[in-house]
């Protein structure tokens, strides 16, 4: 036995002989009138949240019992009664909060909070160059579900779900995904502790994932392995996150021509009550799926929130989402539906942890709290400050107070509007030839990505794709969009390497095997001194045959580049690195070997042709 498993194992053993001995008659009471998991999940009357009590930029320095103490009681007043931890070893929090909120009900039984444990679950040789995602990480693995089960058994009155992983299927997670198939096995080792009775029977399983991790979204992820995950759990806990799809999928963001005349707050509320709209259409597609199973098993919202402040792609040169004004819209309404709805919504999150971007403090993943780290309540909570909810309580020692010093037309002063669609550049390319498939072969001669003057309702030698085309910045090396006159910008960013595409959105890629003999045409432009290579992409990365057809661009190259228009017709044998043609993913990707500083690349007029 390695000393990860048995150190577990001395964990399990020694809270298990702690949960047998010493209990006082109201601490047994208080387990015996404990409700279920079943009373909980769906029940409006317990609201809840995700929880992270670090302060610091590091997690390594964990808050104390009392700081934690702290943090329970103002969420308390806030009226939450359930929280989402993240994980039970790698980093010194949930023992010590678990044993603090039983301090807490033991000296005020009229105290309420739950707690839906997280484990956390990664790949073999995770955060490394050589992480394996087909294999999990044994040894942390085993150590976050034994120290799961372990806390779950010594307090069954607080823990009532333990979710397997965050995102750990979620391939944009690169660092440490895994398959469902991993998720699914410590899952069913779950379960099978249940029926021994080495687990309470009331706890409830799950994993807390991306939406589309749970089917939601494309059908290559709909495999097997996640219908069977599907069946094994007690219930889903799906993450939504509109907020992000503010900048990286815009079809639902900004305000509409007919809004354009409004106030700047009552178009502000339109486009947040579509960004709850949109958490519902994907809760909804998860139900879909699930149904489609033939499967019954509630399903909540493990995830979702608004940051109230960026530095980047979603500040005021981005897509003007992150402000105070939004974020109170987002919580306020993504409430109303969830109660609504009969689903559980673990709204992200209490608290700032300023550890997650330490380098940039003021990038978005820093600012999702609803309280600052200097104490300040943002605007989505003044009125319980109004309410004298907080009154004699502290954080640090410290009482809270209203952001802006409640001057809420300081507040008005500080948000913008969302960009106006009839204005916004464009994540999508969205013209497509009507009654198309994806996968059927391409006739036409031409085949048109954009163009100024090739129009295929004007020559029907020439056709657009079968599927909307996504631009999609590779890991957030780089930003791409488009304009309303077709240009296409991509600005690459500081990193070992950038990269951008025109990704198909389709679950089977483009059929272009008739253009093996024709050629890829596009004018481009911009800084001369950025080197890169350009062409298409076939196959997919998760099923391991994606390959890049690329040919190098900059200077050295035959392909230069200058601030002036220049017109590139490339062949394919050029490009054709060995990929099946009858399989076009991307119809054109870009990728850098180094991060740029403040340089840009312009393309515009591209198509294909069999000639």
């Amino acid at each position: 036995m390695n000393f990860s498993k048995l150190f577990a194992l001395l964990i399990l053993a020694g809270m298990l002989a702690a949960c047998t001995a010493g209990d006082s008659p109201a601490e047994l009471n208080s387990r015996k009138n404990s409700p279920l998991a079943a009373d909980i999940f769906g029940n409006a009357d317990y609201p809840a949240m995700a929880y992270g009590g670090y302060r610091g930029e590091s997690r390594e320095i964990a808050p104390t019992a009392a700081q934690l103490a702290e943090d329970m009681k103002i969420l308390a007043a806030v009226g939450v009664k359930v929280l989402r931890t993240y994980n039970t070893s790698q980093f010194p929090q949930a023992a010590l909060l678990l044993q603090v909120i039983s301090d807490l009900k033991r000296s005020d039984p009229s105290f309420q909070m739950y707690v839906m444990l997280g484990a956390w679950i990664e790949a073999s040789n995770a955060w490394t160059d050589t992480v394996d995602h087909s294999k999990g990480n044994q040894s942390n693995n085993s150590t976050e579900i034994n120290t799961a089960v372990a806390l779950a058994n010594k307090y069954p009155d607080i823990v009532k779900a333990i979710a397997v992983g965050n995102e750990a299927m979620w391939p944009s997670a690169v660092e440490y995904f895994v398959s469902p198939k991993i998720i699914l096995e410590w899952v069913t080792h779950l379960q099978s502790l249940k029926l021994n009775e080495e687990l309470p029977e009331g706890v409830w399983i799950t994993s807390s994932d991306n939406f589309e991790s749970w089917g939601g979204g494309k059908k290559s992820f709909q495999t097997p392995e996640l219908a069977a995950l599907v069946k094994a759990v007690d219930f889903v806990s799906m993450h939504s996150y509109p907020f992000h799809d503010s900048f990286y999928n815009q079809e639902y963001w900004g305000v509409l021509g007919d809004e354009e005349e409004l106030s700047k707050q009552a178009m502000t509320k339109a486009v947040m009550r579509r960004a709850v709209a949109y958490t519902a259409s994907q809760h909804q597609a998860v139900v879909d799926y699930v149904s489609s199973l033939g499967i019954e098993k509630p399903i909540h919202v493990g995830e979702t929130g608004w940051a109230s402040k960026d530095s980047g792609v979603y500040g005021e040169n981005g897509s003007r989402a992150a402000d105070e004004y939004k974020q109170k819209l987002y919580y306020q309404y993504v409430r109303e539906w969830s109660d609504q709805a009969g689903v559980t919504l673990f709204y992200f999150e209490i608290f700032d942890e300023i550890w997650k971007e330490p380098l940039d403090q003021a990038e978005s993943e820093n600012h999702f709290g609803l309280v600052r780290i200097n104490n300040e309540v943002k605007y989505a909570l003044w009125d319980l400050v109004d309410e004298g909810k907080f009154d004699e309580l502290t954080r640090n020692g410290e009482p809270l107070v209203k952001s802006f010093h409640g001057d809420f037309s300081a507040l008005l002063q500080a948000f913008q509007h969302p960009p106006f669609k009839s204005q916004r550049a464009l994540k999508m390319i969205s013209t497509t030839k009507p009654n198309s498939i994806a996968g059927e072969v391409v006739s036409e001669a031409n085949y048109v990505i954009v163009h100024e003057t090739m129009s295929p309702s004007r020559n029907t030698a020439a056709r657009y794709p079968s599927a909307p085309l996504k631009l999609i910045a590779w890991e957030d090396t780089s930003e791409i969009e488009m304009s309303h006159h077709g240009i296409i910008k991509i600005v690459p960013r500081a990193g070992d390497w950038w990269g951008a595409g025109l990704e198909l959105q389709s679950e089977v890629g483009e059929n272009l095997s008739k253009f093996r003999t024709g050629h890829l045409s596009f004018e481009v432009r911009g800084d001369a001194d950025v080197a890169f290579s350009i062409g298409f992409q076939t196959g997919r990365w998760l099923a391991g045959d994606q390959i890049n057809n690329f040919t190098a661009f900059g200077p050295g190259t035959d392909y230069p580049v200058s601030d002036q228009w220049t017109r590139y017709r490339i062949a394919i044998a050029d490009l054709d690195a060995g990929g099946d043609i009858g399989d076009v993913t991307t119809l054109l990707a870009l990728l850098g070997q180094h991060g740029e500083v403040d340089k840009q690349i312009f393309l515009k007029n591209i198509y294909y042709s069999q000639d």
